[in-house]
């Protein structure tokens, strides 16, 4: 006998975006609403939660709604970037509130922290990523607002153990935010884990065609904080809008498929090259001898995602030449997009970034994985004869 109550898998929920059919017309794909103004009804009240563009829209908000369900969230706010929605938070935090944040991460939200707490907007001590007992120490009961992990960390993908992270913050009396986008909500639901806040760039795995710029912030509870960063999103004008909102939506129907196969790709380069001659390290946690191998292991179900970095043996030339040589892997910034790509990151990150000078950071995409193997054993070829 069928059971009445089962619910449909994940899976089956994100790729029929929550199984949308429009009113009236039947349609399976949502609309693109494009009105920056709505009119009120006939006895002038205001017809859904947004009377003004700044406020939102129906495309807008199925798209929150997906994430929301791949988060297990309570609510999703999507943003026009990933660093609007890291500056809402930023924002949202009280004069002086104390931030405890990796010593490194991705360089513009690490950029923007710094710029607050040198202008004494906040404070702010840090802690090298992964390393619990840094973190507890650099926590400051009572007083400490939020902590910020990004794991796996680029872009040395060190791995930070979420619910111990929690636990620390909590005990502080503090918020955990949570940067997972390395490893999306098909792979890592932070909150499941205990994080307050999930913070995406939902530029890319999410959308995961380089085709839309986006961040989404998602909650186990909302409340007066989760209020006042609406009020700024509106307020900045940084409400996503609606054609990528659509756009967004179009991206999560594959969601899983696309991680699925970037990860069964990422571990076949990462095995391939792991002890390579022309390679100094692999820094994949997916690799059993990464020290984050097995809390990755725990927090993505074994997937451990598409991202990886390698240093290459050489000099610096020698690293940028490789991505200059490479005919496969775009040598672009960025991730999570169907087609790989390969950056210098020293180059992209600038000068007062602490990374290693020889690391270029892969994004793996769902090509033939032999493709990628064989493009890069060309690149490190070629870059080692000139």
């Amino acid at each position: 006998m069928p059971d009445s109550n089962r619910k449909l898998s994940l899976h089956t929920r994100i790729a029929q975006a929550l199984h949308f059919v429009e009113d009236g017309t039947g349609a399976v794909t949502p609309a693109i609403q494009p009105a920056a103004t709505y009119a009120r009804d006939e006895d002038y009240a205001v017809r859904r939660p947004y009377w003004y563009r700044r406020d939102g829209s129906q495309t807008t908000a199925q798209a929150e709604a997906v994430i929301a369900e791949l988060e297990g969230a309570k609510e999703s706010l999507l943003f026009s970037s990933g660093m609007s929605a890291c500056t809402a938070v930023i924002d949202h935090l009280p004069t002086g509130a104390h931030v405890v944040a990796p010593k490194v991460m991705y360089h513009g939200v690490l950029a923007q922290l710094q710029s607050a707490a040198a202008k004494g907007r906040i404070s702010l001590s840090d802690y090298t990523a992964g390393n619990l007992d840094e973190l507890a120490a650099a926590v400051r009961p009572g007083e400490t607002a939020l902590v910020w992990v990004e794991t796996p960390n680029n872009p040395n993908w060190e791995v930070t153990d979420i619910a111990a992270a929690a636990e620390i913050a909590h005990a502080a009396g503090a918020k955990l935010m949570t940067d997972c986008t390395g490893t999306p909500p098909c792979m890592t639901r932070a909150l499941d884990f205990g994080a307050d806040f999930s913070f995406h760039s939902a530029t890319k795995y999410l959308g995961g065609h380089s085709d839309v710029t986006a961040g989404v912030l998602s909650v186990r509870e909302t409340g007066d904080f989760w209020d006042e960063i609406a009020l700024i999103r509106k307020l900045h004008g940084t409400v996503l809008q609606s054609f990528d909102a659509w756009l967004l939506i179009r991206g999560m129907r594959t969601l899983f498929l696309r991680v699925e196969k970037a990860c069964k790709n990422a571990m076949a380069v990462a095995t391939h090259f792991d002890g390579h001659p022309q390679i100094e390290a692999v820094l994949y946690p997916g690799l059993p001898s990464d020290p984050g191998h097995a809390v990755a292991k725990k927090q993505t179900d074994g997937q451990f995602g598409g991202m990886m970095s390698i240093i290459v043996k050489g000099s610096e030339q020698t690293a940028i030449d490789v991505c200059r040589y490479c005919e496969v892997f775009y040598p672009a910034t960025s991730l999570g997009g169907v087609e790989s790509l390969i950056e210098h990151r020293k180059t992209v990150s600038g000068e007062g970034f602490p990374v290693h000078p020889r690391l270029l950071r892969l994004s793996i995409g769902i090509e033939d994985a032999d493709d990628l193997i064989y493009d890069l054993e060309q690149a490190l070829s070629r870059a080692n004869a000139s």
